[in-house]
């Protein structure tokens, strides 16, 4: 889904997602200094989600604290935010007893 075209308090409040519907990692829209941009769930309640998000369009990330207008489901990718499913290494058994 693209970015809204819309600002937060223009959204029609029925489709606006409650927080807590979102899930850890899940890919958001976040708007922060008039527009939209990509970001990632880092954990939510019934109240604000709190979102790693891009700030620019170039490297780096913040961390932001929002309530649901500000927030919407995406599902373009960003290469840069979106974690990829690989399996953590497998621990090690020590060589000494």
């Amino acid at each position: 889904m693209p970015a809204p075209n819309l600002g937060p308090g223009q959204r029609n409040p029925a489709d606006v997602a409650p927080t807590d519907s979102y899930q850890p990692a899940d890919p958001v829209w976040v708007h922060r200094g008039g527009t939209w941009r990509a970001g990632v769930v880092e954990s939510a309640s019934p109240r604000a989600a709190t979102v790693t998000y891009r700030p620019t369009n170039g490297p780096g990330t913040a961390v932001d604290t929002l309530t649901a207008p500000y927030l919407a489901t995406r599902t373009d990718t960003d290469p840069q935010l979106d974690r990829t499913d690989t399996p953590r290494p497998t621990r090690l058994r020590s060589r000494h007893p």
